[in-house]
């Protein structure tokens, strides 16, 4: 079963073959410019998005995608 935050923002793993699909998502950058490739990215959040549709789970998922930063 997912785990879910209050909002019913799933943060389990939750992709049949992540692999596969990550594999994928690089293949779609490949011959890309850096600057194509941020347009990309910004692209599949916003149609991701509209997807769910659902702007509490939306608000979740910008909060729980800032709680996870970069380090180095």
């Amino acid at each position: 079963m997912s785990q879910t935050t209050p909002d019913s923002l799933t943060l389990s793993p939750n992709i049949p073959d992540p692999d596969g699909f990550y594999a994928e998502l690089l293949g779609l950058h490949e011959g890309l410019s850096r600057e194509e490739s941020e347009a990309l990215n910004a692209r599949l959040v916003l149609v991701l998005a509209n997807h769910v549709g659902d702007r509490e789970i939306l608000r979740a998922a910008l909060a729980a995608a800032k709680e996870v930063t970069p380090t180095g």
